[in-house]
């Protein structure tokens, strides 16, 4: 009699074992599920957030929405290390200020945009948001960019709906995998070793050049050569996607 209650407390804590391991296994094939390709035909809600891990490269993007000081700094560190970046730009300073746009362009860096007015989507209305995409896409055009593939929304603030109107409006949204949180100023060195210990393979990091900055122009001194050291190959977004499977997120 004891052996069969051992055995069945035993089969018991097996059961309890198996259950978890299905589990386990149910989790990681729902992650792997909303890992699609950037382009989605399912009709779901979803902006780019990382590379293929398979892939030795990382694409360094640089978001502007005022000043003209830091810009020049950053794209001068691109130029010495042979660097190419994507840099996301709001209409409304890419209006004032063409011959930095120039700039960027004659750099052979990829452009993506912010919108017009940078005031988070989140907040507006459809009208609004689409009326502000538009403004933008106006912008762009008349500088002689084109139609812009990539859109980092205002601050980084998104949603279903706003996804939404992002692509019915011909573009992909793009976010990031890595952030340092530049803008905040917390040391040139507290910049150099998030990116250089935490980046890898795929990565879409996140970093500025807008004047809020005062340290990222040094530490992409050492960041650049570093990140060339671990083995990674600095592309644009455009040259991530086409590179291999992206990994997307999907927005509630």
């Amino acid at each position: 009699m004891s052996f069969y209650t051992w055995k069945a407390e035993r089969l018991k804590r097996y059961g309890i074992v198996v259950v978890l391991a299905l589990f386990c296994a149910l989790l990681l094939w729902v992650g792997q599920w909303s890992q699609l390709a950037v382009f989605s035909n399912k009709g779901e809600a979803r902006a780019l957030t990382q590379g293929s891990e398979e892939q030795s490269h990382v694409a360094l993007t640089f978001n502007i929405s005022w000043g003209t000081d830091k810009v020049h700094d950053i794209l001068e560190q691109l130029k010495a290390h042979e660097v190419q970046a994507t840099f996301f730009l709001s209409g409304e300073w890419a209006e004032r200020h063409p011959d930095i746009v120039a700039e960027i362009q004659e750099g052979k860096h990829e452009i993506g945009m912010m919108g017009y007015t940078y005031e988070s989507y989140v907040e507006k209305e459809p009208e609004q948001v689409t009326s502000d995409l538009q403004q933008a896409d106006a912008v762009f055009e008349k500088l002689g960019l084109g139609e812009v593939k990539w859109i980092r929304p205002p601050h980084g603030h998104i949603d279903k709906e706003v996804l939404s109107l992002i692509e019915k409006s011909g573009m992909q949204a793009v976010q990031w995998s890595l952030n340092p949180r530049d803008w905040e100023n917390p040391g040139t060195n507290a910049i150099i070793d998030q990116v250089l210990k935490e980046s890898s393979k795929g990565d879409i990091i996140l970093l500025h050049a807008s004047d809020s900055v005062k340290q990222t122009p040094k530490a992409l001194e050492v960041i650049l050569p570093g990140l060339k050291q671990k083995g990674l190959k600095f592309v644009s977004i455009t040259e991530m996607v086409s590179g291999g499977e992206s990994e997307t997120t999907q927005v509630e």
